[in-house]
Parts: structure tokens; sequence; C-alpha cells
């Protein structure tokens, strides 16, 4: 019986070693080796507007509606309010009746030039009473074109109380109420248009780091998961002039649309290249609370290394992965857990 389980015994271990050497050869490892990375420096950037474009008044006047609030979203186009002069009502009526009496002055004189034309042709009436009853007519005619004209622009002025939104985007501010009243130029409301970016305001020392095209990262919004997805974007323009010790950039970030203007989000940005052992993340585990990886040896198996672990890191080939700061070394191989 000893004897057979010294057998079995025999067995079981050359079977367990042949396991590991066949999980050891396994194709899914990586090769531990130092790579340029960037040296990621986190700061606070600002979510800001593009541009700030106002939605103004064209005609004085008192609003009577108002159809925005801050936090709208508007269309190029859109009605944000009414604005009307109820001396522009008593203006039309007025004009109405000089129309009306220009019409008759010149229908009068249109059957007065029409009766001396006629009493001309019969060698009745001289050629002057013809000319002055032409003149008449022309004078008649040209006033009622312009009381016409006149109504025209009083119409126009009513329409022009219609506040459009001159762009489309997001209503940040709305500085009166019903009942306000405004003047030509004045301003309706503060519309954040062409979406948001990021303001980044940063000490001197980061200037000859900056560049355009540098990468950026957003860390976690608010109470958010920091294992939740970090946002990436790049930094468009870096402005060539510091203001009190400040170097200001704008960085495009997508899906900030969600964002307030004016909300601080941490980043990070790139403060140069240092050397540094990036893993894939399926190669790193957790167990009790500590990292670990997968070592393979040579010859012997497999141990699990605690490693410390810093931040995620965005591979060439786009998978995620971690930079490892200590437990590991150049050449080691690692094995998928």
């Amino acid at each position: 019986m000893k004897a057979f389980a010294g057998i079995l015994s025999a067995t079981y271990l050359l079977a367990l070693a042949a396991g590991v050497d066949a999980r050891a050869a396994d194709p899914s490892t990586f090769e531990v080796a130092a790579t340029e990375i960037d040296d990621l420096k986190s700061v606070y950037a600002t979510v800001r507007s593009r541009d700030l474009i106002y939605a103004r008044v064209r005609t004085p006047g008192t609003v009577v509606a108002l159809k925005t609030d801050e936090g709208d979203s508007v269309g190029q186009g859109q009605v944000l309010a009414l604005v009307a002069d109820p001396k522009i009502a008593l203006k039309i009526k007025a004009i109405d009746a000089r129309i009306v009496a220009a019409t008759s002055r010149m229908e009068t004189a249109k059957v007065e030039l029409e009766r001396s034309q006629t009493l001309l042709s019969q060698g009745v009436s001289p050629q002057s009473r013809v000319d002055q009853a032409q003149t008449a007519y022309d004078v008649a005619s040209n006033d009622l074109k312009a009381a016409q004209a006149e109504r025209a622009v009083a119409e126009t002025e009513i329409q022009e109380g219609e506040v459009l939104a001159p762009t489309a985007g997001r209503v940040l501010k709305v500085p009166v109420t019903e009942g306000s009243v405004v003047l030509p130029g004045e301003s309706i409301a503060t519309i954040a248009a062409n979406g948001y970016l990021l303001r980044l305001e940063l000490p001197e020392r980061f200037a000859r780091f900056m560049k355009v095209g540098d990468p950026i990262r957003l860390g976690a919004r608010g109470l958010e998961s920091p294992e939740a997805p970090l946002a990436s974007g790049r930094i468009t323009q870096v402005y060539p002039e510091l203001d009190n010790g400040r170097v200001i950039a704008d960085a495009e970030v997508p899906d900030l649309g969600s964002y307030f203007v004016g909300e601080r989000v941490l980043a990070w940005i790139s403060a140069g290249k240092r050397q540094g052992y990036v893993v894939p993340r399926p190669f790193v585990f957790r167990r009790f609370g500590i990292d670990f990886v997968r070592l393979a040896r040579n010859g012997s198996g497999y141990a699990d290394v605690v490693v410390q672990t810093g931040r995620t890191v965005q591979a060439p080939d786009g998978q995620q992965s971690v930079e490892v700061l200590a437990g590991v070394n150049a050449g080691d191989r690692l094995v998928l857990p």
C-alpha cells in the first residue's frame, strides 16, 4: 500500500509539474521592457464655452413674453422673447389715416387730370391746366407711396420685437424678466455656442513642456467611481502670453456637453517623458486588496509577485495598460492569471 501511495504521489507531482510547465509555455505571455511614457501631472481645468453670443434687442419697448430660461438649449433663429411698444400701434393707426387721405387726394387729382386732358383735346382748356393737374396727381401719388412705406417700416419694427437666437447653443444667463423695459442693443440672453472646451491655467514652469497636440485626460467627475473610464483629449491652443505667471492653454475633450460652464475638472497633462514599465491590464490581478502579477520562472513554474501599480496608460495599440512602479524588472516574463 505504501508503495502504491508513493507511486500515486509521484504521478500527481509529475502531472502538476507538467501542467505548470504547459501554463508557463502558454503563448499568452508578456515580456516586461522599459518604455518611454508621458510624465503626467495632475492639474485642474475649467470648462469654458468656445464663444459667448448675446441675443440683443433691436427695438425699444417692454418685454411682454419671455420664452427661455437659464440652461435651455436653443436653436438658431428661435424666438427667445417678444418686445412690444404700445406707441407702434398708435403710429400705425396714424399712418393708416394718412394713407386714406392720400388715396382720396390721388383719386381726386386723377379725375381732374382726365377732365383737363379731355378739355384740352376739345380745344377748350389750355395746356397749363393739364400740367397743373398732372403735378397735383404726381404729388398725391408720391404721398401715398411714402405713407405706405412708413407703414411697412412700422410693421418691420413689430417683427423686430421678436428677439431671436443668433446661433444654436445653451442659454447661460437671462438678465431680464417679463415687464422689463429694454433699449436697442440690450442683451436678453447670453448663449454658449459651438460647444465647450477646457481652459488650463498652469504655473509658468509648465510653459516649456506644453505644445499643441499633447494628450490630456480627465479624472472622475464629482462622486463618480475612480474606476470609471477616463475621457481623453488634445491641447488645441497654447497662448503665447503669460498671465500673472501662468501659461494658458485650451484643450478639446469630447462629451463635455453635460458639464457646467465654469466647472473645475481634474486633468492630467504631459510634463515631459520618462522611462517606465507598462503592463497590459489583464496581467495584473488583485487579491486581498493587493495587486499581483504572475511571474514565469525558468523551468520551475510561476510565482505570484506583489507589485505597486500607478496610473492607467493607453498603449499605442489602444489596449488598456497600467504602469508598474515596483515589483518587476526588464526581461521578466508575465503569464496571464
